[in-house]
């Protein structure tokens, strides 16, 4: 399936913001490893096989252990995610099902016990920004080409 739109050309503008949150990102205090796990989570959520497999080369690249990634749809019955790890991807599901999981109290103080207020707010925009990508993927019609 070919695209349908070329949202790059035709949105230059907002695909610039989207460009200009990702810059923002790599600036967080989130470790990388952390922000690639939070990408493949929410991606798995939202079935965008694009990102999928962006993120999953992209954690291989800065040596995430195979374990942990292909186990990640499964983190809440594994050991090898520490508590924060284990946090921010209870946070991931609930931001990215916000309409059925909301974000309740507990699960906020869970994040916070690992994270201060900005990386709360950074871990937000992470999860969001994901999300974003996953929708504007799917609705273009982007799929995953590479083997």
């Amino acid at each position: 399936m070919e695209p349908r739109v070329s949202h790059f050309d035709q949105a230059p503008d907002g695909m610039s913001i989207m460009l200009e949150m990702e810059k923002y990102i790599k600036t967080t205090a989130i470790e990388q490893s952390l922000q690639e796990l939070i990408k493949i989570r929410a991606s798995q959520i939202n079935g965008c096989a694009y990102c999928l497999n962006m993120h999953t080369a992209d954690a291989r690249k800065i040596g995430e252990a195979e374990q942990r990634i292909s186990c990640i749809s499964a983190w809440d019955d594994c050991d090898f995610y520490t508590e924060s790890e284990r946090a921010a991807l209870e946070l991931t599901e609930h931001v990215t099902l916000v309409s059925a999981k909301r974000v309740p109290d507990d699960l906020y103080k869970k994040v916070r016990l690992h994270f201060n207020e900005k990386q709360y707010v950074d871990l937000i925009l992470i999860i969001n920004q994901i999300n974003n990508w996953n929708r504007i993927s799917i609705a273009m019609g982007i799929r995953s080409s590479e083997k």
